[in-house]
């Protein structure tokens, strides 16, 4: 039964994981052939010519790195550093924070669900472990 349940939750993690990773593809796509809709939002917050390329390449990067279990790692953190700045770029300029915020979330939760570990410090046995650390010392 225990094998089965982390079986079902490391194949919802992985569906996550390929989601939120076809998202931020399918975005950086749209900035490197300049959708107009896309362009003539990213122009608004001031990101015109090569820095939207920039961001088209930065996106593709860290999806890319996410998606590979390798550097899965290294790639979430990518992931949310840029993620947290589209976070921070749509509050600046007064708009909604909901679809970066919920990529950034599902990825989250995919990477959480594929590899519990991910979360390591914020586990009981974290804590329990750090406690009997503490003790020793």
């Amino acid at each position: 039964m225990a094998t089965r349940n982390r079986s079902a939750r490391q194949r919802a993690g992985t569906v996550l994981i390929a989601l939120g990773g076809l998202v931020l593809l399918t975005g950086a796509a749209a900035k490197f052939a300049r959708v107009p809709q896309v362009a003539a939002e990213l122009g608004a917050f001031g990101f015109r010519g090569d820095k939207l390329a920039l961001i088209a390449i930065v996106e593709v990067l860290s999806a890319l790195l996410f998606l590979i279990p390798r550097t899965r790692s290294a790639g979430l953190l990518l992931v949310s550093a840029f993620l947290g700045g589209a976070v921070a770029t749509h509050l600046q300029h007064d708009q909604s924070v909901l679809q970066p915020a919920v990529v950034l979330g599902v990825m989250w939760l995919g990477a959480w669900l594929r590899h519990p570990e991910t979360l390591w410090s914020v586990s009981p046995l974290a804590h329990d472990t750090a406690a009997l650390t503490q003790e020793a010392v």
